[in-house]
């Protein structure tokens, strides 16, 4: 069986993507001399939450996620973010790969309330490796990739920040229901609005919380 070992070197935004993309370098090592034909990874992608500190502010923000920070001992649970297939082309020995993984602003999905939360340092992720490899020199031998392959990295939160400015700069995104969307455009109409912004500051208004 061909030994195979997973690190990643580093990410940056894909600032070409149709949508949010993160991309991943991966270094993929197989066994000496070995010749790999093709490798069809899965890759899983998971938030370690426990694995770094936060400040007061943080914890706040992460409250609907972890609850009251003294009961984190029993919840501070791993966040699932992402899980992406991969093809990587021949190789012997070792090669480097980028992982493309999309991304959403969806603020009801648990990882980007997660990354939201965050002002700054690392996000610690755990990657998951699985798949099927093939492999041989005179020939195609098929194996699988163990599913114990994994590495760890530390993505900084400027990078996606950085992302998600590149697509909504200086913008925030709330997803609703048909129906509720329906109302309000009616409303919005209604009073002859220039924008969801105005909107919205109208209903702030009327309820007296003031507008930003």
């Amino acid at each position: 069986m061909t030994e195979f070992a997973f690190s990643c070197t580093g990410v940056r935004a894909d600032p070409y993507a149709a949508g949010p993309t993160l991309v991943f370098r991966l270094r993929v090592t197989a066994s000496p001399d070995t010749r790999v034909h093709a490798l069809a990874l899965r890759c899983q992608i998971r938030i370690e939450p426990a694995r770094r500190a936060y400040d007061d502010t943080e914890a706040a923000a992460l409250g609907d996620l972890f609850g009251e920070r003294s009961r984190w001992g029993s919840s501070l649970n791993p966040v699932q973010f992402a899980q992406v297939p991969l093809m990587v082309q021949s190789f012997t020995g070792q090669t480097d790969v980028d992982l493309p993984v999309p991304c959403t602003y969806d603020v009801d999905i648990a990882s980007t309330r997660y990354f939201h939360a965050l002002y700054d340092s690392e996000v610690p992720l755990l990657m998951l490796f699985s798949g099927t490899a093939f492999t041989g020199t005179g020939g195609f031998h098929v194996e699988p990739v163990p599913w114990d392959r994994e590495a760890t990295f530390r993505m900084p939160v400027k990078i996606w920040r950085e992302m998600i400015e590149q697509h909504f700069p200086g913008s925030a995104w709330v997803r609703l229901p048909r129906d509720t969307m329906d109302a309000l455009l009616a409303y919005r109409s209604r009073r002859a609005l220039p924008s969801w912004e105005a909107t919205v500051n109208r209903l702030l208004a009327a309820a007296g919380e003031g507008t930003p």
